[in-house]
Parts: structure tokens; sequence; C-alpha cells
């Protein structure tokens, strides 16, 4: 085989690596979070103590699209000025099973823990203004009249319904 041919068939077998790679790792970023194992074999091996085995979910935040400025009859300037930004992510998730003693029985020698991420739905503050004109009129040769200038700030609103379940059990 020439050394071309070689180089080419290697190529493209690290772009089908590559892509069955990348086919592999989507589904962690589909569902918004990242798993987190906590690696506590070498302890519980080196100690020949049995351990929790603890992981957990970090959320991935994807911002939105922020709601533009509306206009409103009668006002010179928009009804917010700074929009409110909406931003989707989730709150950490944790997985935890923990042995215990026999101290309960035969039955029950584990505790589980499991707080899976929960979606967080967040809408960042704005900023509300008003000029202190009103607009033009047309009785008075289309001169605005003052007012007193208003300004205020749209709050932030978060969303989100967490839960977890705690259990005994048998096994690992």
């Amino acid at each position: 085989m020439k050394p071309i041919t070689r180089g080419t068939l290697a190529a493209w077998l690290t772009c089908v690596a590559a892509a069955a790679g990348a086919a592999a790792a989507t589904p962690a970023s589909a569902t918004g979070t990242v798993p987190v194992p906590v690696p506590l074999d070498g302890v519980e091996k080196s100690l020949a103590v049995e351990l929790p085995e603890v992981g957990g979910e970090i959320p991935l935040p994807t911002p939105g699209v922020p709601d533009g400025p509306r206009y409103v009859e009668g006002r010179l300037l928009p009804e917010r000025v700074v929009p409110q930004l909406p931003v989707s992510a989730g709150l950490p998730g944790a997985d935890l099973r923990a042995p215990l003693p026999e101290v309960l029985g035969d039955d029950l020698d584990r505790v589980d823990l499991d707080a899976p991420a929960s979606d967080l739905r967040t809408l960042g503050p704005g900023l509300a203004l008003d000029a202190p004109l009103t607009p033009p009129d047309a009785d008075d040769f289309g001169l605005p009249h003052p007012k007193p200038p208003r300004a205020g700030v749209v709050t932030s609103i978060h969303h989100a319904v967490p839960g977890a379940t705690l259990g005994l059990g048998q096994g690992r």
C-alpha cells in the first residue's frame, strides 16, 4: 500500500472515530447536564473500608432570546428600555448511596439519596424609564408638557421545582 493511501485511510479512520466520540457525548449535552462522578474506589481499597458512592450533575445554562422593547401609545420611550434576559438551566443534582451498619437489621444495609437535576427558568432584571415630557400635544401647537420622570426596576423571576428521594435499601 502506498504511503499516500495509508495517510488517507488513517485520516478517514480518525474522522470516523471523532464522529463516533461526538455522537457518544451528545446525550450529556442534549439533556442540559454534565455528569460528575466522584471516584472513591482508590480510597476504599487503600483503607479497606466501604465508602459511599457519590455522583452529581451540573447543569449547563442556556440563554434565551430577550423580549425586545415595546412601544406604548402615550409614551416617548419604549416600555422596557433594558429588556429582561431569559436563561434556562437547572439546579445541580446528586446521587448518593452510603452503607449502613447492620443496626436496623439484615434487610436495610444501605441509604440512598437521589436528587436529580431539576429545571430552573429565570428572567433577569430589567429597567423601565419614562421621559419627563409628554408626547406632543396637538391642541398646544405640538409642544410637549413637562411631567415627573419615572424609573423602575423590573425584578427578576426564578421558577424551579426541585425534588429528592431518600430511602433505605438492601445490597449495593
